[in-house]
């Protein structure tokens, strides 16, 4: 089966005149040149097209297309590539999209925009830390399930979250044990906690992926500086660590 260059430029959305030079430049000749002069498109060449139309709306110039291509022998593999970066743009998109409702939501409910900055979603500045720990699945489930809140459920979820921090930085601050009775109810509290986010081990009932999550979250708010802050000090978020780890081993290990 093959195509006029007339019925593959309607088809793509760009003009006869696109692919006369495309051709000139040899990142797209046709695949037969007829008697009459006319260029025909076969099945490949328009699947190239539809590589290249792809590759210049991510940005790149015609030159780097050209060398990109040069390097795809294989065409399934570049048929998977091409779907995987339309599924990154789409990702992007959508970003785009949720950014813009969460601005609109943050007008219509009479807040300053800016707010909803400081509503991103919870582990967005993470992302890279909870992929690597926990999978691309427990980020995007999770990720979607914050950004499918409106705002008014993403304050009192923001609410809740910072009156169970402040319980765990007024025990610290009032010297208690991380073995003590109130730890480990602040310990209770913050597993259910976790546990209602889709995605983590917990709410998928993975026993020994969830033991691994709560451990490596009590580490990583000693190691990273952020929740140094988040629980007062370095000294604080060590006290959370210490009672999630006792709270693991009476809790959730096994007898």
């Amino acid at each position: 089966m093959e195509w006029t260059i007339q019925q593959v430029a309607r088809s793509a959305g760009v003009t006869s005149r696109t692919l006369r030079h495309y051709d000139e430049i040899g990142l797209l000749p046709p695949s037969r040149v007829g008697a009459n002069g006319y260029r025909y498109y076969d099945a490949e060449a328009v699947a190239r097209l539809q590589r290249i139309l792809l590759l210049r709306d991510l940005g790149l110039s015609l030159p780097v297309i050209a060398e990109v291509l040069s390097r795809e022998t294989d065409e399934v593999e570049a048929l998977r590539e091409h779907i995987r970066l339309l599924e990154t743009e789409r990702d992007r998109l959508d970003r785009r999209i949720r950014a813009v409702r969460r601005t609109l939501d943050a007008r219509r409910s009479g807040q300053d925009p800016t707010m909803d900055m400081m509503l991103e979603g919870f582990n967005d500045r993470y992302e890279d830390e909870v992929v690597a720990r926990w999978g691309e699945r427990a980020f995007r489930v999770s990720n979607d399930w914050w950004h499918g809140k409106d705002l008014r459920q993403k304050l009192a979820w923001k609410r809740d979250t910072d009156e169970l921090v402040e319980a765990w930085a007024t025990a610290w601050r009032e010297g208690t044990s991380p073995l003590s009775e109130r730890a480990q109810a602040l310990a209770a509290r913050h597993v259910a906690w976790l546990r209602a986010i889709p995605g983590t081990p917990l709410a998928d009932g993975d026993h020994e992926r969830s033991v691994e999550l709560v451990r490596g979250l009590g580490d990583m708010y000693v190691t990273n500086p952020c929740f140094a802050t988040t629980y007062g000090s370095v000294e604080g978020a060590a006290f959370v660590r210490d009672a999630l780890y006792e709270y693991v081993r009476a809790s959730m290990m096994a007898p």
